[in-house]
């Protein structure tokens, strides 16, 4: 197991290396990064000052090693827009999207595990067919139309439900939570639910593909003959066995939603770090850019680490494989 875990461990330093370099490439590549702290009104010699402070004309092995040093530490400079840490930036705005993707993923896989076994058990009934046609529409509508017609009917027509913002939040330390207040809950809904939608039909259709697989094996028509309780098939030993492959995809999906998270938060004016990314752009922000990028980096290589793990102690044909090629 210890030569697994260590191979996946410097799988995953590669990738954050990578990213890291590409991250660097912006300063670089994108616009004079003095130029975009300063503005062109500055005389040569405070632009030779800031560059000199900055580390700018050093080597670029250099500049890249102490960059990747920084990183490490969480140190991404000042913003060139909003003139504050990058790092405070998104200690502010870390929580609320967190939050979004957490619950999201929740929705996301709770209801798509039962209503994908739902639908493989009851293929040819009326209520799986609506729900396969109705998945139809995650699939096919972008995340944005679906916030626009979400907001239209919820906030509009029954004015039930916040268009946008946070709500009322509580603060503990450097953390921000809206789940301890009604307003807060209530903000959550919409972008939770639209955030979730194309993640939820997907695992839909890969949890019915693999239980209508499964159910038609040899060993569970085998345990139908001896008389073996229908649900104890279905959820014991068909389920469990079909949830291998979902749990890899869904650690990707994790990951895709807080990607995603950037067009939903944009659309209902979540302050999250998707829409910090999106003003950043526009601003052409290097360090916020650069921070967004190695984050959303390091959480994605971070999920599938974990899943890699789990997936050792799930699926018994790793750990033989793994074995096998240790002798």
């Amino acid at each position: 197991m210890f030569q697994y875990f260590l191979k996946r461990l410097l799988q995953s330093i590669l990738v954050m290396l990578i990213v890291g370099f590409v991250s660097f490439s912006l300063f670089n590549f994108v616009g004079d990064p003095v130029n975009n702290m300063v503005g062109q009104e500055a005389s040569e010699e405070t632009r030779e000052e800031i560059r000199e402070k900055l580390g700018l004309k050093d080597p670029v092995y250099t500049q890249f090693f102490k960059f990747v040093v920084n990183a490490s530490n969480g140190e991404f400079g000042l913003s060139y827009e909003l003139r504050r840490p990058v790092s405070l930036l998104i200690s502010e705005r870390l929580p609320a999207t967190l939050e979004l993707v957490l619950v999201s993923a929740l929705i996301a896989i709770f209801f798509g595990v039962f209503l994908g076994v739902y639908t493989a058990i009851n293929r040819e009934g009326l209520v799986s067919n609506f729900i396969l046609v109705t998945s139809l529409f995650g699939v096919s509508l972008p995340t944005f139309v679906i916030g626009i017609l979400f907001i239209y009917l919820f906030s509009v027509i029954l004015g039930i439900l916040p268009s946008f913002g946070r709500g009322e939040v509580v603060n503990f330390g450097f953390w921000s939570t809206g789940f301890l207040t009604l307003s807060g809950i209530k903000a959550l809904i919409l972008p939770s639910i639209t955030l979730s939608l194309f993640q939820m039909t997907y695992i839909i259709r890969l949890v019915r593909a693999e239980m209508m697989e499964i159910l038609e094996t040899d060993y569970i028509k085998f345990a139908r003959a001896r008389g073996i309780n229908k649900k104890v098939i279905n959820n014991k030993h068909a389920l469990k066995n079909g949830l291998i492959p979902v749990i890899t995809i869904t650690g990707i999906n994790v990951g895709t939603l807080i990607a995603f998270s950037i067009i939903t938060e944009t659309v209902f004016q979540w302050p999250g770090m998707g829409l910090l990314f999106i003003n950043a752009v526009q601003f052409v922000d290097i360090p916020i850019m650069s921070a967004y990028l190695i984050m959303v980096a390091f959480l994605f290589v971070m999920i599938n680490f974990i899943v890699d793990i789990a997936y050792y102690f799930i699926d018994p044909r790793i750990r033989f494989k793994e074995e096998e090629t240790n002798k």
